[in-house]
């Protein structure tokens, strides 16, 4: 495996394209200046309060259970994406490896592609095949607009954290095949790694809400096992050079 040394440093503050489209969002909004940490505190506090609300005003308090583990695996995926993002842009690390995993907005496609197929197996594939179809299951025969709506910006949310979940995985194990660190850098490369597959681990808090539904099981299942894994070999193939040596971390 060739490897090539680690010498290209990254910049000591984020800037547009050093960082998730998520944070890029939040640093451009007019007049409203708050940190990555108070963003992701307001969204869960927005989410929960009006999830909550929709909850008492509809009757639908069975949905309100599954919404709120939505939104807590939501607030796990920020919260991992904040730790992410900074702990990756205070290292100094191969500028060609922040391209990707920032820049490329790869992230964002792949969550398209998520949410594309769970709204499609939502709306079309799951009524046709089953006999109590999840989105009657959970608001009745005659969805509200309203509950229906969070349902899906709540789906949205969790979609794009996955997303970069996996993202990040893939883009951690190419950097890992490409490029050799100093042991201090290495060191942090694998908590990071191991930061995203704990992420990945508290999707499983869906799985209860999901036992009879086998697509989407095996969808949040299949995710879970691939981050982790990838993310494992990620940890598995870091290398650094000790006196002109290689020298697998572990």
């Amino acid at each position: 495996m060739q490897q090539q040394q680690c010498d290209e440093a990254a910049g000591p503050d984020p800037v547009y394209g050093e960082t998730w489209v998520y944070e890029s969002i939040v640093g451009a909004l007019p007049g409203i200046d708050l940190t990555d940490w108070q963003a992701v505190l307001l969204q869960i506090a927005i989410f929960e309060v009006a999830l909550l609300f929709l909850a008492w005003a509809y009757d639908l308090w069975n949905a309100a259970l599954a919404g709120t583990a939505a939104v807590f695996v939501a607030a796990v995926g920020s919260l991992a994406m904040v730790r992410l993002g900074e702990e990756t842009r205070s290292l100094a690390l191969p500028e060609s490896y922040l391209r990707l995993l920032f820049g490329s907005s790869i992230e964002v496609v792949l969550a398209v592609l998520a949410f594309v197929a769970l709204v499609t197996h939502l709306f079309v594939f799951d009524p046709e095949r089953a006999a109590n179809p999840l989105v009657e299951t959970l608001f009745g025969e005659q969805p509200d607009v309203i509950p229906v709506y969070l349902m899906l910006l709540v789906l949205w949310d969790l979609c794009y954290r996955i997303g970069t979940s996996w993202w990040a995985s893939v883009v951690a194990l190419w950097r890992s095949y490409r490029f050799t660190f100093d042991g201090e850098t290495a060191a942090e490369l694998r908590r990071i790694d191991l930061t995203n597959v704990a992420f990945g681990l508290a999707q499983l808090v869906l799985v209860p809400f999901i036992l009879d539904r086998p697509v989407l099981l095996f969808a949040v299942g299949g995710h879970v096992v691939a981050v982790t894994v990838v993310s494992t070999l990620a940890v598995l193939a870091l290398t650094v050079e000790t006196g002109g040596e290689k020298q697998v971390v572990d």
